[in-house]
């Protein structure tokens, strides 16, 4: 429990280091900075209006789940996953889930979920043709 309130606070000094807020802005949108701690979940949002246009945009959305921090959106040019390394966070314990689990083995961080990414691409033989399915949606073909 100590780790999770240990990765709580880097990325709460994550976020909020990365939050841009600019007085001198004409535009009605506001930086929100979003700390679910009972959840675990954690983002920056820009919100309003710019003339008639409305503005929603998430920047970065980050995650605890499991014990690790999994980045699940990162729409700026700043490397989460090594921030958070140098803040202490083993590399093993960041996830980045904005990439599919095939690919997360080749960036150097966490693997989770990669049996479900193989297990997704297996088959099933059903008469004379082949049937792709995901377990997490079966349609009854085992």
């Amino acid at each position: 429990m100590e780790r999770i309130e240990e990765y709580r606070q880097f990325i709460r000094q994550l976020l909020t280091t990365h939050a841009t807020v600019d007085p001198n802005s004409d535009l009605d949108v506001e930086c929100q900075l979003v700390f679910d701690t009972e959840q675990d979940h954690y983002q920056i949002l820009d919100v309003g209006w710019e003339g008639y246009k409305r503005i929603y945009n998430c920047f970065i959305h980050l995650d605890i789940k499991d014990g690790k921090i999994w980045i699940q959106r990162n729409m700026t040019e700043a490397d989460l996953g090594q921030e958070l390394v140098e803040m202490g966070v083993p590399k093993e314990d960041i996830i980045l889930g904005l990439h599919p689990p095939y690919k997360r083995p080749y960036t150097g961080y966490g693997v989770y979920g990669l049996l479900n990414a193989f297990l997704s691409l297996r088959t099933s033989t059903r008469g004379n043709r082949s049937v792709y399915f995901s377990p997490r949606f079966s349609n009854g073909l085992s």
